[in-house]
């Protein structure tokens, strides 16, 4: 099945630092902009931050236990291949981001293991990104 891009548009409440965040401490290219919005290539889909003001999840995160640890709601993210995800997080660590969940192996020993890492960007945007192992096991149960 191919996957077709997903487009997501996220408010930011500081455009330079969330442009400065997704541009150079992930490295995703930028594409078209105005100086209220920029449009991101997130790993092959379109993430656009819009100028808008503090939202209340930005404000202050609800949170859900998954596996012992508080996952931030709402969030996103996207599903890499391992070693990506093994990139990304050693990018992340260079560059000093820090996590609201480390980045570690979820469900270990279970259908549906995954490595996982959580983090908010400059703006209280929460994001997760996760690797399988085995992509067969995106919906286990």
């Amino acid at each position: 099945m191919a996957l077709c891009p997903f487009h997501l548009a996220i408010p930011v409440y500081d455009l330079p630092a969330a442009r400065h965040f997704y541009g150079e401490t992930f490295g995703l290219a930028e594409g078209r902009s105005s100086e209220h919005w920029v449009d991101f290539n997130f790993y092959g889909h379109q993430l656009v931050i819009h100028e808008h003001p503090k939202t209340a999840s930005q404000e202050s995160a609800h949170t859900n236990t998954v596996d012992g640890h508080d996952v931030p709601v709402p969030h996103f993210g996207i599903i890499l291949e391992w070693a990506q995800w093994e990139a990304l997080a050693e990018r992340l660590r260079a560059r000093n981001t820090p996590f609201v969940i480390e980045p570690y192996i979820r469900f270990k020993g279970e259908p549906g293991e995954q490595a996982t890492m959580f983090l908010f960007d400059p703006c209280g945007n929460a994001l997760e990104f996760k690797a399988f192992a085995d992509m067969g096991q995106l919906f286990a149960r």
